[in-house]
């Protein structure tokens, strides 16, 4: 077991992590980071989290510093995971331009490992594409 996979005494590793962000982050911050994660991490401490619509990029948090939504992605990836080796990193796919996602530490050092995740993407960007285009075609709605 790596040293990012054991869990504190607790057994709550995002504990943990946003006792380290309340230290590292300006309050203000903080505070809008946890307005973004807590109704997540109820969702998750419940077992509810396929019937959530949550977002980074939704309406509520357009307005959020790129950093609170890092730090956002990576605090409810270590609620779901276990795992404090969380990163983002920043993937460039020429249909859809730069996306950030969350992977493990060994998969952001991987440049094939990335590549797939670009391709798959693609796809899956090729697909609401031509999904789109159908809804539109029949005349239904187009914003999914």
């Amino acid at each position: 077991m790596s040293e990012s996979e054991i869990p504190p005494e607790d057994g709550r590793p995002v504990e943990m992590y946003l006792d380290l962000l309340r230290i590292r982050m300006a309050a203000e911050d903080y505070q809008l980071l946890l307005r973004v994660v807590e109704p997540v991490l109820r969702a998750i401490d419940r077992q509810e989290l396929s019937t959530l619509d949550f977002a980074l990029d939704g309406d509520d948090t357009q307005d959020l510093p790129q950093e609170v939504r890092d730090e956002a992605a990576l605090v409810i990836a270590t609620a779901v995971t276990g795992r404090l080796d969380n990163e983002v990193v920043e993937i460039t796919v020429d249909d859809t331009g730069p996306v950030r996602v969350v992977t493990d530490a060994d998969t952001a050092s991987d440049p094939e490992r990335l590549g797939e995740i670009a391709e798959h993407i693609r796809e899956r960007h090729r697909q609401n594409e031509e999904l789109r285009g159908i809804a539109e075609a029949s005349g239904l709605p187009t914003d999914f």
